[in-house]
């Protein structure tokens, strides 16, 4: 078959992240969501990192080239349409990154992952306004959680209205910048309802509330939640549509992997992506 003769061909949607061997966050997440969801997925990978359910003790990032070479790899030979991006790890990956997605027309959607849940940072980057300038100025959908919006507000947030405060002034800053989405999980951790909040450029927010679902199994969410976004958004080309889908995803599989026990901790185990 003559390759050169197709005229179109399917959607392929890149992850670019770090690697978790026990396989609930990262690039593994990531591409289990893809797959679930229905989207092919590829894969960039900027760190390894050694972790499981108790946390992470080490993390060593790639060179920034080697990371652009896997990209650039991908976009030769795929028809790249979305671009989810993770753990970056440093500041010489995001400049590479930034410099790469300069002519990239496709949809970008950053999860800024700066540190693990127990605390372990994962971006050694002393000056977040680089980060900023180098690559949130690239992508079009930022999904942070509320630690992470604090950490690029520079500003403690607590409450709805704070937090939805500095994701417009995000969206103020960049004009690429499309979406923001602010996920609540950690906004209000007492409240018997999680809110997430998409911002939209044109002023716009909608809001998803539902109940919060209490598991032992939640290592890997905001990867997961990212990349079910993106997927979604590759299959309906609708950032409300994906919201609300991702949304849905989210329960569903926080209900699943609830019952089923992966670890020895008994806590933090991950997620069971089927849908």
């Amino acid at each position: 078959m003559d390759y050169s003769t197709q005229t179109k061909l399917s959607p392929t949607v890149l992850t670019i992240a770090g690697s978790d061997p026990s396989g609930g966050a990262g690039i593994q997440a990531d591409l289990k969501t893809m797959t679930a969801i229905g989207v092919y997925g590829a894969a960039a990978i900027t760190c390894i990192t050694v972790q499981n359910s108790l946390g992470v003790t080490e993390s060593a990032p790639l060179d920034g080239s080697l990371v652009v070479r896997q990209v650039q790899a991908v976009l030769a030979d795929h028809h790249v349409t979305h671009i989810k991006i993770g753990m970056i790890g440093t500041i010489e990956i995001a400049r590479a990154l930034g410099e790469l997605l300069a002519g990239y027309q496709g949809e970008v959607i950053y999860d800024p992952v700066l540190a693990s849940t127990t605390g372990h940072s994962l971006l050694n980057c002393s000056s977040l306004t680089e980060l900023s300038d180098q690559l949130i100025s690239k992508v079009t959908v930022l999904t942070p959680n509320c630690d992470e919006l604090e950490q690029l507000c520079r500003q403690k947030i607590v409450t709805p209205e704070e937090a939805l405060a500095c994701a417009r002034s995000i969206l103020d800053r960049h004009v690429r910048l499309q979406a923001v989405i602010v996920k609540g999980g950690h906004l209000e951790a007492d409240s018997p309802d999680i809110h997430d909040y998409l911002a939209l450029k044109n002023q716009e927010v909608i809001t998803s509330k539902r109940t919060r679902i209490k598991s032992v199994n939640l290592h890997g969410t905001g990867c997961t939640y990212a990349s079910a976004f993106t997927a979604f958004h590759c299959l309906e080309n609708d950032y409300r549509k994906a919201f609300s889908l991702s949304a849905a995803y989210m329960d569903k599989v926080i209900s699943k992997s609830r019952s089923i026990s992966l670890v020895k901790s008994g806590v933090n185990g991950p997620l069971v992506h089927a849908r």
